[in-house]
Formats: C-alpha cells, structure tokens, sequence
C-alpha cells in the first residue's frame, strides 16, 4: 500500500515538472497546473507516511503559488509543510513554517485566517517553548484586535496570561491581565472583569506589591456593580488580611470558592499565597505582656483594675 501510494506521489511530481518546463512553443511554466500536481504528490507521500518527502512536495508547491501571484494558496502549502515537520516533532521548524503562512494571508488580505494560523502555531509550541506562544497568541490577539473581534483577541490573550503566570513573568502577567480586563470592560462583561481584578489582585501580591494590588482593586470600583459584589468583598478582606500579616484570614479568603473555582493557574497563586513576615499575626503590646507573664498575671492585672474603680468614680 505505501509503495503503491509513494509511486503515486512520485508519477505526480514528474507531471509537475513538466508543467514547469519551458521551450519553443512554450515559453511560461505552468505553475498553476504544477502546483496541483505537487499538492497530489504531497498527499500520496502524507499517505505512504513519508513526511520528510511530503514537505518537500508542500513547499514546491507553495514556490509555485508564490510564482503564480497566488498568496492564499502558497500560505496553505506553507502551513501543510509545516504540519508535516509537525509529524517529524520537528516542532520549532514547523511553526516557522506555519509563521511565514500567517504573513503571508495578512498580505493576501485574510487577517482571519492569519490569525488562526498563529494560534495553531501557539498551541503546537506551548509545551516546548512557552515563550514563543505567549508571543505567537498576543500576535494573533493583535489581529483579532484589529479587525474588531474582540471575543477571539480575549481568549488569545487569556492563553498569553495563564502562560505567563504558569512562567512566573508576574510583571508581564499584570500588564497582560489588564489588557484583557479593559477590553471586557469595553464590551461590558462586567463580571468577567471582577474575575480578572482577582486575577490582577493575586499577582501582584504574589509580587510583593501591595500597593499595586490595592490600586487595583480601587480603579475597580468605578466597573458597574463592582462595589457591593462578593468579588468586591473578598478582595477587600484578602487585602486587610495580607496587610495585617494574618496568615489565617488570607488562606480562608484563598480556598473559598470563588478563588479556588477560577481557572487553575489563578487558583494556584492563591493556593500558596504567603504573607509577609511568615504568617504571624500581629498582636498587640498588651497582649502580648499578658501572654509573658502567665494567666495568673492576666487575672491579676484584671482585679487591678477592678480594684482601682471599686469606690466608685468619685
């Protein structure tokens, strides 16, 4: 069967370059007419799982759409050879591949489905080099921006902020988030931007900026129905608590269900949220006397001052 497929692919590439060959009464390749033999060639050899053979038939493909001004076309070529150095976990060279693709639909005027590509291209990188997708998804946001679809430019910037909090780039993960919440705000999901301000919150306490994380939550107040929600509560309590250095409070506030049920990287940060100092919570200078001398001198220092009032105020 392999054999069978490969002499197929092989019979289409010798078409191919027929068509490409000039003489007397022929004075232009055909490109066109040999591109659709080496798209066949490609699929035979994708068939007989020869990938290294079924690039090379994608890419003469694409070199003769490219010849033949046919951008769109070349770009899907571009992409196929991409998917077959995907086959051969050749994955950094596939996305390069996949990359030029998405160039080139922008210059053919398909921002669409440039955007697209970018995302395949991210998702196929994201366990090999999660640096390179986080820059591949804020690209294909980028796009989706421009051309006003916002719903897909979020959930391309949302990939780019759970990998970048995964990679523990905070600063970038704050700008990130923010980005994210503004466009929410412009399209008026509001409580999805209360999810991000918890987002935001656990962030930049995470990186030790309290005052960041308290601006955050003031600006916040100005989103419809902020002020007042559950969202709204818990952040103010998480906050007092962080301040307080009260380790118990923090946790409580943590492993509610409105941290604990966000996506998973998120309810990660606020899983091993620590506050400053260790976790202990201040007490005050009596309290803290009255614990050094014994529960005796608490009483003690309790009939004190009964005594001192017991003639009256007189």
């Amino acid at each position: 069967m392999a054999a069978q497929k490969i002499n197929e692919a092989l019979e289409h590439i010798a078409k191919a370059e027929k068509y490409l060959k000039t003489g007397f009464l022929k004075w232009k390749p055909d490109y066109d007419s040999a591109a659709t033999e080496y798209g066949k060639a490609a699929v035979a050899f994708k068939n007989a799982k020869q990938f290294d053979q079924a690039r090379e038939a994608c890419l003469r493909e694409a070199e003769a759409h490219e010849n033949n001004k046919a951008l769109f076309h070349a770009a899907k070529a571009y992409e196929q050879a991409g998917m077959m150095l995907k086959e051969m976990q050749r994955i950094p060279e596939a996305v390069q591949l996949i990359e030029k693709a998405s160039m080139m639909y922008l210059e053919n005027g398909t921002p669409d489905t440039a955007a697209i590509a970018l995302e395949r291209a991210g998702k196929l990188i994201e366990n090999v080099s999660p640096e390179k997708a986080v820059q591949l998804y804020q690209q294909a946001a980028s796009v989706f921006e421009n051309e006003e679809r916002l719903r897909q430019a979020l959930e391309m910037l949302g990939k780019a902020s759970r990998l970048l909090v995964r990679g523990r780039r905070l600063d970038e993960a704050a700008l990130s988030l923010q980005k994210e919440k503004s466009i929410y705000k412009e399209i008026e999901n509001y409580p999805t931007c209360y999810k991000k301000t918890i987002a935001q919150v656990l962030v930049h306490l995470h990186r030790n900026d309290y005052v960041a994380a308290e601006r955050c939550v003031r600006e916040s107040y100005s989103i419809p129905g902020f002020n007042g929600s559950e969202d709204c509560a818990a952040l103010e309590q998480l906050l007092e608590g962080y301040d307080q250095q009260d380790q118990d409070q923090v946790s409580e506030v943590c492993n509610s269900p409105l941290f604990k049920y966000m996506d998973n990287d998120y309810a990660k940060l606020g899983l091993t949220l620590v506050v400053p100092g260790g976790g202990i919570k201040k007490k005050s200078p009596n309290a803290t006397q009255d614990k050094a001398r014994g529960p005796a001198a608490v009483g003690s220092h309790a009939d004190e001052e009964e005594d001192e009032y017991s003639g009256g105020l007189c």
